[in-house]
C-alpha cells in the first residue's frame, strides 16, 4: 500500500483506535470517524465508572489526530465514499468497518415511549452516555432491577451496589454468566452478589415495564410478580451493528463476513471487532478485537503474509473495590463424557479452580478468587500440546501460585 493511499475508519471503539494507532506507528495514514461526543474509551471499564472507582477520563484512549467526529449515513461503494449525515463525504481507497455493537433490548411491553424512547428511568448499558446517564440517576437507596445476569449485568448490579442502591438481578436462565461459567463458579459469583447487598432471581423471566407519566415504576414478571423499580437496566447482551454494511450489500449473516485477511465480500472494505464473523464467529470481546486490528494492520501496511486465523479468548473479570472478586474463564468449561476434570475448592477463602482435559490435552478452564494460575494455563490451553500422562505438572499449574 502506497504512503497516499486513503484509509478510513469508522468506528472509535478499542478496534477502530488500536488499527489507526498501528498503522500510525507503521507509517500509513489514516482518517478515523466516532460518532461519540466523548473522547473514544475502553467501553470494557465503564462498570467502573459507574461504581465511581474510575472518571471518564482515566479510561480514554490515546485517540489518533485524524479523528473526525461525524455519524456515518452509507457508503457509496461505486464512488469509494463515506456520506456522513451532515451531508459531507470523505473519500477512501481502503474502508475499515470497526462498527461495534448495539444493545439487545428486550421484546418486554411498555419498554418504549409513543416517541420511541426509553422511558426515564430506564437505561441501556453499552456507551458512555448511557454510564453517565445512569450515574446521575443512582443514589443511596434507589431501588435498581438489572435485567440480564451475564457479564454485564452481573457487572453493572455490582456497581449499583457499591453506589448504595437497592439491586434487584433478574435472569432468564438458571444461572449467572452461563456462557463462560459452570455452575460452581456461577454460585461463588452469586454469593459475592448477595454478600454486596444483590438480590439475585433466576429462571425469571420479565415481562413488562411499568411506566407513571412516562418515567418507570415497576418490572413485572412472567409469573404476575412485581418488582419496584425506579431504575432499571438492560443488560440482555449485544448484536453485531451490522446497518451500514447490509445497506451497502455486503455479504452479512450474524455478523460482517470477513476471510483471514479480514476483508468483506468488497475487495476495498474490511471489517474487525464485535461486528466482524470470520469463519463463523462474532467473539464480541475485546481481546479478539484487538488482534484482528493487529492483524489488519499489518497487511494495510504492505506485511501481505499476515493472517488472522482466530482467537482463543480468556474472559477475565476484576471487580475491585473493597470486597475484590476476581475471575477467569477459558475454553470448555463444562466436561463432555470421557473427559478428565481436575477441581480444587476452598470454600474458606472463596477459590475455586477447575479445569478439563481432553485426550491429554487441556481444553478449558475456570478459576474464581486467586489467579496466581491464570497464565501459565492459559498459556497450556493456547499451545494446544499434550500434557504429560502422570498428572503432576497439571496438578502444579493449578496449586503453584506462582504461575503467572
Amino acid at each position: 500500500m502506497t504512503s497516499n493511499t486513503r484509509v478510513v475508519v469508522i468506528g472509535a471503539g478499542l478496534a477502530g483506535v488500536r488499527l489507526a494507532r498501528r498503522l500510525g506507528e507503521l507509517g500509513t495514514p489514516v482518517t478515523l470517524i466516532g460518532e461519540e461526543e466523548h473522547r473514544p474509551y475502553n467501553r470494557v471499564l465503564l462498570a467502573e465508572v459507574l461504581a465511581g472507582r474510575y472518571t471518564p477520563e482515566v479510561i480514554a484512549l490515546p485517540a489518533p489526530a485524524a479523528l473526525t467526529r461525524a455519524r456515518v449515513a452509507g457508503i457509496d461503494r461505486g464512488a469509494r465514499t463515506v456520506e456522513c449525515a451532515d451531508g459531507s463525504k470523505i473519500a477512501y481507497d481502503t474502508l475499515v468497518l470497526a462498527t461495534g455493537s448495539n444493545p439487545v433490548l428486550p421484546p418486554l411491553r411498555g419498554l418504549f415511549t409513543p416517541d420511541h424512547e426509553l422511558p426515564v428511568g430506564v437505561h441501556a448499558f453499552r456507551t458512555m452516555d448511557d454510564c453517565l446517564g445512569l450515574s446521575e440517576a443512582v443514589r443511596p437507596g434507589v431501588k435498581a432491577v438489572v435485567i440480564g445476569g451475564g457479564l454485564l449485568g452481573v457487572s453493572a448490579a455490582r456497581a449499583l451496589a457499591q453506589r448504595g442502591a437497592q439491586v434487584i438481578l433478574a435472569q432468564q436462565s438458571e444461572r449467572l454468566m452461563e456462557r463462560q461459567l459452570d455452575p460452581s463458579a456461577s454460585k461463588l459469583v452469586r454469593r459475592h452478589l448477595g454478600d454486596l447487598g444483590v438480590e439475585v432471581h433466576t429462571d425469571l423471566r420479565v415481562r413488562d415495564v411499568r411506566c407513571v407519566g412516562g418515567a418507570v415504576r415497576s418490572v413485572e414478571m412472567a409469573d404476575g410478580y412485581a418488582l419496584d423499580a425506579e431504575i432499571v437496566v438492560l443488560a440482555c447482551g449485544v448484536h453485531p451493528r451490522v446497518g451500514l454494511a447490509q445497506t451497502a450489500g455486503l455479504e452479512v449473516r450474524k455478523g460482517i463476513v470477513v476471510d483471514d485477511e479480514l476483508r468483506t465480500s468488497d475487495p476495498h472494505i474490511h471489517a474487525i471487532g464485535d461486528c466482524a464473523q470470520h469463519d463463523g464467529t462474532v467473539y464480541g470481546l475485546a481481546t479478539p478485537a484487538l488482534e484482528q486490528a493487529d492483524v489488519l494492520a499489518e497487511l494495510l501496511a504492505g506485511r501481505t503474509n499476515a493472517r488472522y486465523t482466530g482467537t482463543r479468548s480468556l474472559t477475565r473479570l476484576t471487580l475491585a473495590g473493597q470486597t475484590a472478586f476476581d475471575l477467569a474463564a477459558f475454553g470448555e468449561t463444562e466436561a463432555l463424557p470421557g473427559d478428565d476434570v481436575v477441581q480444587l475448592a476452598d470454600a474458606t477463602r472463596g477459590t475455586y479452580r477447575k479445569v478439563v482435559v481432553r485426550d491429554d490435552r487441556l481444553v478449558g478452564g475456570v478459576l474464581v478468587g486467586e489467579l496466581g494460575t491464570v497464565g501459565a494455563l492459559a498459556r497450556a490451553w493456547e499451545g494446544a500440546e499434550p500434557l504429560p500422562s502422570d498428572g503432576g505438572p497439571l496438578l502444579h499449574l493449578l496449586t503453584n501460585d506462582g504461575g503467572s
